[in-house]
């Protein structure tokens, strides 16, 4: 929804107000946290307006009227108490992404996680782990409505500082990547190119047997967008990023998308990327160019030697150029802000491997097929895993794991969509992507191509419902999960 200014102090007037909550509920709604205790930190849930740029004001929802939402800094091992208000009409779920914590209190409904009422709050107390840019979002059923889940303004970053910091940067900058404005299409092809890899024709040919079989002869609704925006700005509004030759700035990069792909490349410099999803990698290494599922995150060195106003920005030009980026200022220098396109460059996770390493055997092998269903459900596509798609009346399918034994998780994408697979409450290690071994890189999203494998193993060390399902809305909403439920 978008508001023009001169709506927006008519709009402003209409916007619910903030309601209390005596001691006595926070007691009845906090079984993790007693009522006495104070909270280290406070989310509200809230319909509120987002100044995109003077002429692009946008109404959703968001964490304490902003966007993004709060950074919140943990510490590794210590005990942190959060209070949600959710101050809207409906039910909402605060996840928190990439964290070893509860079932409880993770914010995955399918996994027993409790929502919080409207006009309700829920006090939750977790220890956070493991150390590094993690960050917390909506977890809610979305479907067929744009006002909910990850297409609203619910998206904030987490930083668990490590109990040893190593300091190898001068200051850090959080950049959140987002689209706003989302409507609905009908599908069309998704650029895949980047990414290292061949299709597998074996796959090619199940997807097209898929869509051979399909009553509906037509592509599925998919979303687009209008504005984009990195922090909660377009493209040359808001202030720029004002740095000094010869700084080391360590860039931690999050797609907040609710299901696209981004890029991000700066000018005349490089980006050596020291963690993947918050984990450090094995093997840093010098990139032209970002590349991220929905709900990755990177973490990259930027040493400033290449004095000048730049745009930091998505390869795409029509995202960009509607607001995909962000000024990049050197001290003294004046200007409009240049964009030069890289040259074409492949992402590969394996870069970032331990050439020669070796891991641990897994106790078992599950394998796992992805095919989608043109237009199947209303005009929406169904997506299947071995035949199969998830229904939350019966929180179906769910496979049973082991505490202690480690699993290797091997997806074969029958499908020409790239999906980012998220494993909930665990991370895990890369074993094969686009046909290359790799070891030791440690992940809780990873993207696989169109016709495509991935494999990774995880051990079983956090006992409780799991959640893993690809981390595009639309696909989650239509099928695309499992759980794991601990014998």
């Amino acid at each position: 929804m978008q508001i023009d200014r001169r709506a927006l102090l008519a709009y402003g007037a209409m916007l619910p107000l903030a309601g209390s909550v005596s001691r006595l509920a926070r007691a009845a709604e906090s079984p993790t946290a007693g009522a006495i205790e104070k909270a280290d930190h406070t989310l509200r849930i809230a319909t509120g307006l987002v100044e995109l740029a003077p002429d692009h004001i946008v109404s959703t929802t968001l964490y304490n009227g902003q966007f993004p939402g709060p950074l919140l800094r943990f510490k590794e091992g210590q005990r942190t108490v959060v209070d949600v208000y959710n101050d809207t009409d409906t039910p909402e779920l605060v996840h928190w992404h990439g964290q070893m914590i509860g079932s409880d209190v993770d914010g995955a409904a399918e996994e027993g996680t409790p929502f919080i009422a409207p006009h309700g709050m829920r006090r939750i107390a977790f220890v956070p782990k493991p150390a590094g840019f993690r960050f917390y979002h909506t977890h809610v059923v979305a479907r067929a409505d744009l006002n909910r889940g990850t297409y609203t303004g619910q998206v904030g970053p987490v930083y668990i500082e490590p109990k040893n910091e190593p300091g190898a940067y001068d200051r850090e900058v959080f950049l959140v990547l987002k689209e706003f404005a989302p409507s609905f299409s009908r599908g069309g092809d998704m650029a895949m190119d980047f990414l290292a890899g061949e299709p597998i024709k074996e796959l090619q040919e199940t997807g097209k047997k898929a869509d051979d079989e399909a009553k509906e002869k037509t592509k599925g609704f998919e979303v687009g967008y209008d504005l984009f925006a990195i922090n909660g700005k377009m493209l040359g509004h808001g202030e720029p990023i004002r740095v000094k030759r010869g700084e080391r700035v360590l860039f931690h990069v999050l797609n907040g998308s609710a299901g696209e792909t981004r890029s991000l490349a700066l000018p005349g410099h490089s980006f050596r990327v020291v963690a993947l999803d918050g984990n450090p990698v094995p093997t840093p290494r010098d990139v032209p160019v970002l590349w991220l599922g929905t709900a990755e995150r990177i973490s990259a060195i930027v040493e400033m030697n290449h004095p000048g106003v730049w745009v930091i920005g998505d390869l795409a030009d029509d995202d960009r150029k509607r607001g995909m980026g962000i000024v990049v200022e050197y001290a003294g220098s004046k200007g409009k802000p240049q964009w030069t396109k890289p040259k074409p460059y492949r992402w590969d996770y394996t870069l970032f491997g331990k050439p020669g390493a070796t891991r641990a055997k897994p106790d078992e092998t599950m394998e796992f097929t992805i095919v989608k269903h043109n237009a199947a459900l209303n005009g929406f596509n169904e997506w299947t895993l071995n035949g199969k798609a998830f229904a939350m009346e019966t929180r179906n399918p769910t496979y049973t794991v082991h505490e202690g034994r480690r699993y290797r998780l091997k997806f074969r994408n029958a499908s020409d969509d790239i999906h980012p697979l998220h494993l909930h409450r665990h991370s895990f290690e890369l074993v094969s992507v686009g046909g290359k071994s790799t070891a030791g890189v440690i992940k809780d999203v990873v993207m696989v191509g169109g016709f495509q494998e991935v494999e990774f193993d995880f051990v079983a060390d956090n006992p409780g419902m799991t959640l893993f399902h690809c981390h595009q809305q639309l696909h989650m909403d239509f099928g695309f999960m499992f759980l794991f439920g601990y014998a």
